[in-house]
């Protein structure tokens, strides 16, 4: 099993003294990586299915991941995650590529289609169309990290005679980590991602996600070169050594464990407990 920690860019790890901080402590204290997680903006007043109240900060994922890329030397760095549709695709291609290359190959791209109207609305796009433009983004990155002569045609991108470098340091690009719970999600983790990443969920909730995984991967070929599918997993409980027991017998490889809340020494001191509670 594969420990991690959600949150290193929100709430009180969003100063930057703390996220430094836990960051460091994690990577001593064996953890396999770090997730942030992100919001561009947020309803105010906060409605449903908004998750965090409008002075909720959180710091840009890659900015973040940047700062503490250079402050450590081997945790993993991922998005959990990054609202692909909200963004342009060559512009956040150069952005992973960019975060992957300066950490020398730590980058874990999680990615979701997002779910917030109005966060869509500010940005000023099309929240209907957020499906599509996720399936096709990962297309469209995935070409300007590997082709030597980048070419795109799509409904939402189109690209060619362009070298967008430095290429990112993992070959092929990052691992893809695709979160979300609907049938789209579960087909688009089986047919374009190394990865799925379900957030906030008990045993029974879990359960019915790899459920839908499973009816997915029955109905659409999986590419060889994606590799077995990954499972990451943040429960919703507090987790000991008997829950991440049952977690791995479900065939969940990463836990990625909300951070409690507080000070930075409570922070700090709840990083040490469920290192000391869950690993050798």
């Amino acid at each position: 099993m594969k420990y991690a920690l959600f949150g290193i860019n929100t709430g009180a790890s969003a100063a930057p003294d703390t996220m430094k901080a836990v960051a460091i402590a994690a990577e001593q204290a064996g953890f396999e990586s770090l997730w942030t997680g992100e919001h561009v903006v947020l309803p105010d007043p906060q409605v449903p299915p908004s998750p965090a109240a409008p002075l909720t900060p959180m710091v840009h994922p890659s900015t973040a991941l940047s700062f503490l890329a250079a402050v450590t030397t081997t945790i993993k760095l991922g998005t959990g995650i990054t609202l692909l549709a909200q963004r342009n695709a060559v512009v956040l291609a150069k952005e992973m590529a960019s975060l992957d290359y300066l950490s020398k190959g730590r980058l874990i791209f999680g990615i979701g289609a997002g779910y917030l109207k109005s966060e869509f609305d500010a940005l000023g796009v099309n929240f209907h169309e957020r499906g599509a433009r996720t399936d096709e983004y990962i297309n469209a990155m995935r070409e300007l990290w590997t082709s030597d002569a980048p070419s795109f045609s799509g409904q939402f991108v189109n690209f060619e005679g362009i070298q967008s470098r430095p290429k990112p340091a993992q070959p092929g690009g990052p691992d893809i980590v695709v979160g979300g719970t609907s049938a789209s999600a579960y087909r688009r983790a089986v047919c374009q991602c190394q990865g799925w990443y379900g957030f906030a969920l008990d045993f029974e909730g879990a359960a019915k996600a790899l459920a839908g995984l499973a009816d997915a991967a029955a109905k659409y070929e999986r590419p060889a070169s994606l590799g077995p599918l990954e499972i990451s997993i943040t429960p919703r409980m507090k987790t000991t050594r008997v829950e991440a027991t049952r977690w791995a017998e479900m065939g969940v490889g990463r836990l990625i464990l909300l951070q409690g809340g507080g000070s930075k020494d409570a922070l700090l001191s709840d990083l040490q407990a469920s290192a000391e509670a869950l690993m050798d």
